[in-house]
């Protein structure tokens, strides 16, 4: 697959890096002349621009490209970035820093396939690190919705599926996914599920005995 990364950060970079070393190809697109000769030095095509300006996108030949990551610390160019992805009919995954409010996520979720928070899924890893266990609530974002991290046994029923064939409830989504031992990601949705894996989940409280189902199962009772 290949993938057009806006914004090489700290965010962008383990995610292009993330997408490079699975296989996946990566365009790198910043508005700083020195992070874009640190995406070449890494051996990532790249180019320079700002995402708020079409133009910056010009070079990018879009017929071949999956998705599109606005990943700066800049959410207008994040959006401006997403914008141009929906118009060439790629999946579009847009950052914010803010801490989850439901004005925010309701202002840009209707437009993007994803709305990602590295900050808050940091603090979630960090937290359920500290907490153990196979499955812990570690964040309210809402009244009614939880971010929730599992980590997958071996008697798993997703095991060996791709992620994008888990079919969790109609009211959860898969947020993050990660294996044994590294940071979770923006999940590709070929990846293959494996023992041991950590999937970060966005969900309603009702939902989280489905999840449970769909991700643990008989290790979940």
């Amino acid at each position: 697959m290949k993938f057009v990364i806006v914004g090489y950060g700290r965010v962008g970079t383990r995610t292009a890096r993330v997408l490079h070393e699975e296989g996946h190809e990566v365009v790198v697109l910043d508005r700083d002349p020195g992070a874009v000769e640190r995406a070449r030095e890494e051996g990532f095509e790249a180019y320079q621009g700002d995402a708020t300006d079409d133009r910056a996108f010009d070079d990018v030949d879009f017929s071949t490209v999956d998705a599109v990551g606005g990943l700066t610390s800049d959410v207008n160019a994040n959006f401006a970035a997403c914008t141009v992805g929906n118009y060439h009919g790629c999946r579009t995954v847009l950052r914010i820093d803010e801490d989850y409010r439901k004005d925010i996520y309701d202002k840009y979720a209707g437009e993007v396939d994803e709305v990602i928070y590295p900050e808050r899924l940091g603090a979630a890893g960090a937290k359920t690190a500290l907490l153990g266990g196979d499955f812990n609530v570690i964040a309210d974002l809402t009244e009614d919705l939880q971010l929730t991290t599992i980590n997958v046994p071996e008697s798993s029923p997703a095991v060996g599926r791709r992620l994008s064939e888990v079919e969790v409830p109609d009211d959860a989504r898969i947020y993050a996914h990660g294996r044994t031992g590294e940071s979770m990601t923006i999940p590709i949705p070929g990846t293959e599920i494996e023992a041991g894996d950590q999937v970060a989940i966005l969900a309603e409280r009702d939902a989280i005995e489905g999840v449970r189902a769909v991700l643990i199962g008989d290790a979940a009772a």
